[in-house]
């Protein structure tokens, strides 16, 4: 599985589609909750677990609108790391996976998830490494898969 491979399937099941928002926010929600270790704010947690809410259904779309301000302000405002290791842009993709997770971002949620993990694992020299993202875009693409096949499912 590749990033390309990861994009068809986007395509058909129509990820992008103003219907599918909640397919969005679910897989978005999915990918930023795979790398939430990452996270070095507890307030960009607190906004990961609001999206959570949100799809479960005890919180309005009102208060998920001001999260996804909220986590697109914290993440911008990452200072990264000076880490040699590269483990603090770790949580810096982590944290716009959230972001974008919260915006209906999908694909650049998982994205910034993809490259969170990666880092996460292997610092600098996995990320140069095209291979590295390998497992990530297989997780991400089962993922998608199975939750479109929920959603059609259930329609």
């Amino acid at each position: 599985m590749n990033s390309e491979a990861l994009d068809r399937l986007a395509e058909q099941v129509q990820l992008d589609a103003p219907a599918n928002e909640r397919l969005r926010l679910e897989y978005g929600y999915a990918c930023a909750l795979r790398v939430k270790h990452f996270l070095e704010e507890p307030a960009v947690a607190d906004c990961l677990s609001g999206l959570g809410q949100y799809l479960a259904g005890t919180l309005g779309r009102t208060q998920l609108d001001r999260l996804a301000e909220d986590a697109a302000r914290l993440a911008r405002q990452h200072q990264g790391s000076t880490s040699i290791d590269g483990s603090g842009h770790a949580a810096v993709s982590a944290s716009y996976a959230v972001a974008n997770a919260l915006a209906g971002k999908a694909r650049q949620a998982a994205e910034y998830a993809a490259y969170a993990a990666v880092y996460g694992q292997g610092g600098y020299g996995a990320v140069s490494d095209r291979e590295s993202f390998e497992p990530e875009f297989q997780w991400q693409a089962d993922c998608l898969a199975s939750l479109a096949g929920q959603r059609a499912a259930s329609t």
